[in-house]
């Protein structure tokens, strides 16, 4: 059962937003803080492991992100999930089974702009005009829907954090926002 001071929090972005660098932030503020272990749960890792094998499977992921889709819902993706409502319906059952009653959601947001100047800095192969069109796109279609899903959840709260500042803002907004 989890402890009374255990807390969930999901982390909504477009890629580029710097959800995972914000997750490190507050992992690292809450060590600190109450001295706990934080579980990080990214399922973009073990997405990276399978695209970089050298399998059928790997062959059509490295082919849909570089078309910018989103993998199938089995599969998470690079960039988290829930990446669609269905999955945030499973997500929801999860943490109901895990009696996680408080989940709070830190929505990062960036706009298409600088989410495209970000990618485009960051060089991936598959950050191309075009894929990241396609991604910011998939996002606004399918993952905002997923977050949305959360919206007026009894045991769901979701903070709107203005991502296009300094990673140290963002950072304080969040703390802020969770009211640390």
């Amino acid at each position: 059962m989890p402890s009374e001071i255990s807390q969930t929090f999901v982390f909504f972005g477009i890629v580029g937003s710097g959800k995972g660098t914000q997750v490190k932030l507050l992992m690292d503020f809450l060590k600190e803080k109450d001295g706990k272990h934080c579980l990080y749960a990214y399922p973009g890792n073990e997405f990276r492991k399978i695209i970089e094998s050298n399998t059928y499977t790997a062959t059509l992921m490295r082919d849909s992100v570089s078309r910018g889709e989103l993998q199938p819902g089995f599969f998470p993706d690079a960039d988290g999930w829930p990446r669609a409502v269905p999955q945030s319906q499973t997500f929801e059952a999860i943490m109901k089974w895990y009696k996680r009653d408080d989940v709070k959601i830190i929505y990062i947001e960036v706009g298409k702009e600088e989410a495209m100047k970000r990618n485009l800095l960051r060089g991936r192969h598959d950050d191309t005009p075009e894929g990241i069109e396609k991604r910011f796109n998939e996002y606004i279609n399918s993952v905002i829907p997923a977050m949305n899903y959360f919206k007026d959840k009894e045991n769901y709260k979701i903070y709107t954090i203005n991502g296009e500042q300094s990673v140290e803002n963002v950072h304080k907004d969040i703390i802020k926002a969770l009211g640390f």
